[in-house]
């Protein structure tokens, strides 16, 4: 079980954050641009500026166990694994991997690979698929798959922005704010952007935010105007999807709206763009435009919910691999597993 995040640099320093950016950014379905045009301004501009600022970003969110999205997306393949084995009598190993950063897809792979994994499943754990993101992660799990000799049975999960245990966690996450908290004027839903050339080329993401967001409002019982989608994280002067979150966080005060709370349903677990741009920056932001309270509600993390609703996926994807039938018998697979290694290993001396 191979889990796929975006990525971090390995240290909130300028160094650090140039090599992770230079990977980012180097890749064609993250900025489509013509290759010679985009590395000339990747290498001339966006490299020589951009990563100080955001060695000054994440080190306002670092923590003493290091990047908070690499802290959460190890406790998070921790806990499916410990959920999975106490669901299932098979063998089941769970790794992460990012896209961009360590730990790499190939080393995790290859990791796996030594570990005799014959099946693999690929969950990236973008809800909403695109191409920016999931596509990219199965991308990188083909260029690795390209060096291997003995390919295993793979299986992969395109999106889940609809499934109903995946909403469940959400509005269980909102409940819970709101338990602690009380009900805010606005619960905003902010997902990430792209660019809006993006969806016009056929890319479903923005129609997948829009089908979340329509069936968490339904189970929190939330009409548009009390829940509204918004889109953060947009840079360069292109359209980008909209209507944009800080833009709309500006200007809510301007309609008496006092006091609102943000979530991020796209993000699995909380990273630069929740803690910094939404419950830092943008929260300054509403505070300066006049609003009196922006509380933002945490992705859904290690939580229970989050890790039932991951390992549902799996279960109903991995769905006829033998390892997870009822009747597995694990002693008898190993016993099966040893004779034919055997038989392989005498095979293969014999024909050399």
């Amino acid at each position: 079980m191979l889990l796929v995040n975006l990525g971090t640099p390995d240290a909130p320093t300028k160094r650090a954050v140039r090599r992770y950016l230079a990977q980012f950014l180097a890749d064609p379905r993250i900025v489509e641009w013509p290759r010679w045009l985009w590395r000339l301004v990747l290498h001339g501009f966006v490299l020589r500026v951009r990563p100080a600022r955001s060695a000054e970003l994440y080190r306002k969110i670092w923590t003493d166990q290091g990047s908070p999205l690499a802290v959460g997306m190890d406790a998070l393949a921790r806990r499916l694994q410990d959920t999975l084995k106490a669901q299932r009598s098979g063998p089941i190993l769970v790794r992460h991997a990012m896209r961009y950063g360590q730990p790499a897809i190939g080393a995790v792979m290859r990791e796996l690979a030594q570990a005799g994994a014959r099946r693999v499943l690929v969950l990236p754990v973008f809800p909403q698929y695109s191409g920016t993101t999931t596509a990219s992660a199965l991308d990188a799990v083909h260029a690795e798959l390209s060096t291997w000799r003995w390919v295993p049975d793979l299986r992969f999960i395109a999106d889940y922005h609809a499934a109903p245990r995946y909403i469940e966690a959400l509005a269980r996450s909102v409940e819970t704010h709101w338990q602690r908290s009380g009900r805010a004027q606005k619960l905003v839903l902010s997902f990430h952007g792209t660019p809006a050339s993006y969806l016009r080329a056929g890319d479903p993401y923005f129609c997948q935010c829009q089908e979340t967001a329509r069936r968490l409002r339904e189970r929190l019982g939330l009409s548009e105007e009390e829940a509204i989608v918004t889109f953060q994280s947009r840079v360069g002067r292109a359209r980008w999807l909209s209507p944009y979150t800080d833009v709309t966080l500006s200007e809510l005060p301007l309609d008496g709206v006092r006091h609102v709370q943000v979530l991020c349903p796209g993000f699995s677990v909380d990273c630069l763009e929740t803690l910094e741009e939404i419950a830092l920056t943008n929260h300054a932001r509403f505070l300066h435009a006049g609003g009196e309270k922006l509380e933002y509600i945490p992705a859904l993390n290690d939580s229970a919910d989050h890790v039932a609703a991951l390992a549902d996926l799996v279960l109903r994807n991995a769905a006829g691999w033998p390892e997870f039938a009822p009747d597995w018998d694990a002693a008898s697979a190993a016993a099966q597993a040893t004779a034919a290694k055997a038989r392989f290993e005498r095979l293969r001396d014999a024909g050399r």
